[in-house]
């Protein structure tokens, strides 16, 4: 290995980048020592050292909101090479400028200082945001007014969802913000599942932003990628005040959100139980509806959701129990019909006695979960054994939310998964302890060619994987679904997340011939609509 001579070796300075993380005028500048600062440049310190973060003392000044320090740093640094414009918008290994840095803290009179200087107000980050994104998503309001005035871009997009800062505005309930940014904002910018700023409002009850964005005249009826309008994401999600809102300023409850089958605001408001949306909406809704040709009445989803009060409301209301003939549509011939088969139905002969599966919680009860007793246990895996071809869409949530994963581990389940799934629930235990039935099953199936292990079942666990199981059986199944106990484990993120299994890949949900027709245009629905913001 060759040596690194001698002579590039002195003229390299280590001390002063790395000393102590930081440069000495950038360790100045991050305490907000002005004093410090000055005598530290007069001796002749740079300001221009960079740590491994590639942050220099100005980003540190304008990190810290000291303007005095920006003052003096930008003075000084207009003397290094490239002059004062590169100094000020030297960047960070990320991509963030100072005056990036400064407006993400609200630091008004340090960005003010930065854009005197000539800091690209338009500048991105490594991530797409800028200086005006990032003091959106904080609410600093200030900072929005200054940078918009100054001519900073308001609809360019920032993420990966193609969201303009009127979007983030909107998601994060910034309503000073957005009344800033609906002046000279796109109010219909498309993200990537062409949803406008008024349907984030919707979706996620931002009630005053949703009014800015109305009487800024936004499109009420405007329809996601999806065919979604913000009333139908308002109704599934139970905003009674979006709701209203949007119906007292012309949304219409009659557009046919769905490309799969006739969906209405009203049969999402059915579906999720929101009974006071759904009162609102039966007011409104064309009745047609319910026993119009090619339509489907909103008690089919009543009844296949189980949601009893709904199907009172709607009956109470006028709603045929005969309805129409859905027959083709969802291989249902009356909402009548379908409580009679859904009654008949008895998925329970798949379960064997539960009696040691849970015990009582001693565990703090969390307010985000609730704690299930043991006939819920089994209603619970009843259901779920009984979609077994929806695995890959309900199994990730049960074992990620603590459910025991040997109550799965059932003939019915092992004959029925498909590959994915199987493996799936495969990492949660220790495959080389299973029962000889259950082992002769898999065998089975692998010879059948209708299951494909991962490569590392055919080895004993790592030690790593089973001392997390054991860590599992210690904090026991009803402290795991009761509380978030895993999460304040005073263990580093790495490990933590490798106790929930995070490192386990969820399984890819694949159409399965054997779905009925109802349960392929229930799975459609409930896959429509869930739009999320990846920042």
């Amino acid at each position: 290995m060759s040596s690194i001579p001698d002579t590039i070796l002195q003229g390299m300075d280590f001390t002063e980048g790395y000393g102590d993380t930081v440069s000495r005028v950038a360790a100045a500048a991050r305490s907000g020592c002005r004093k410090r600062v000055r005598r530290l440049i007069k001796r002749g310190f740079s300001v221009d050292c960079r740590d491994n973060r590639g942050w220099n003392a100005l980003h540190e000044a304008a990190a810290a909101g000291s303007k005095e320090c920006v003052q003096d740093i930008l003075s000084a640094g207009g003397g290094s090479s490239g002059g004062a414009s590169d100094y000020v918008n030297s960047l960070t290994h990320e991509g963030e400028s100072a005056c990036y840095l400064a407006a993400q803290r609200g630091h008004l009179a340090a960005v003010q200082l930065l854009l005197k200087a000539h800091s690209n107000i338009n500048q991105l980050t490594n991530n797409l945001s800028c200086p005006l994104y990032s003091a959106v998503d904080g609410g600093h309001t200030a900072v929005v007014e200054l940078l918009v005035s100054r001519g900073a871009e308001v609809n360019r997009t920032h993420t990966s969802s193609c969201w303009t800062c009127l979007h983030q505005a909107v998601y994060k309930g910034h309503s000073d913000i957005v009344r800033v940014l609906a002046n000279g904002s796109n109010l219909e910018a498309p993200d990537d599942h062409k949803i406008s700023p008024l349907f984030v409002a919707a979706q996620y009850g931002q009630q005053e932003c949703l009014e800015i964005l109305v009487n800024a005249g936004a499109n009420v009826n405007t329809q996601a990628a999806d065919l979604a309008t913000p009333l139908l994401i308002a109704s599934q999600e139970g905003h009674q005040g979006c709701v209203d809102l949007l119906l007292d300023h012309g949304a219409d409850p009659n557009i046919s959100c769905s490309r799969e089958w006739p969906q209405l605001p009203i049969h999402a408001a059915v579906e999720f139980g929101h009974i006071g949306v759904l009162k609102r909406l039966i007011a409104t809704t064309d009745r047609v509806c319910d026993q119009g040709e090619g339509m489907v009445s909103p008690l089919y989803v009543a009844l296949q959701y189980d949601q009893s009060d709904s199907v009172e409301m709607l009956l109470r209301e006028g709603y045929s129990p005969d309805a129409q003939d859905c027959t083709d549509l969802l291989d249902i011939r009356s909402p009548l019909c379908m409580a009679l088969c859904r009654t008949s139905n008895e998925p329970k002969r798949w379960i064997p006695r539960l009696d040691t599966a849970t015990r009582k919680c001693s565990a703090p009860h969390h307010p985000g979960k609730t704690v299930l007793k043991l006939p819920e246990v089994r209603d619970l895996l009843c259901v779920a054994l009984n979609q077994v071809h929806f695995a890959a869409c309900w199994l990730p949530l049960l074992l990620k939310a603590g459910l025991e994963p040997s109550l799965l581990l059932q003939p019915h389940m092992l004959e029925q998964a498909d590959s994915g799934v199987l493996n799936y629930l495969l990492e949660f235990v220790n495959w080389s302890t299973l029962s000889p039935p259950l082992k002769h099953i898999l065998d089975r199936r692998r010879a059948e060619k209708t299951w494909e292990p991962c490569p590392h079942f055919d080895s004993i666990p790592c030690l790593s994987h089973t001392c997390r199981l054991q860590v599992r059986v210690v904090l026991g199944s009803d402290s795991l679904m009761g509380t978030d106990v895993v999460e304040r484990l005073p263990v580093p993120s790495l490990l933590n997340g490798f106790l929930q299994f995070r490192d386990i890949s969820e399984p890819p949900y694949t159409h399965s011939p054997q779905s009925s027709p109802l349960s392929e245009r229930i799975h459609e629905y409930e896959s429509t609509h869930q739009h999320r913001h990846v920042l």
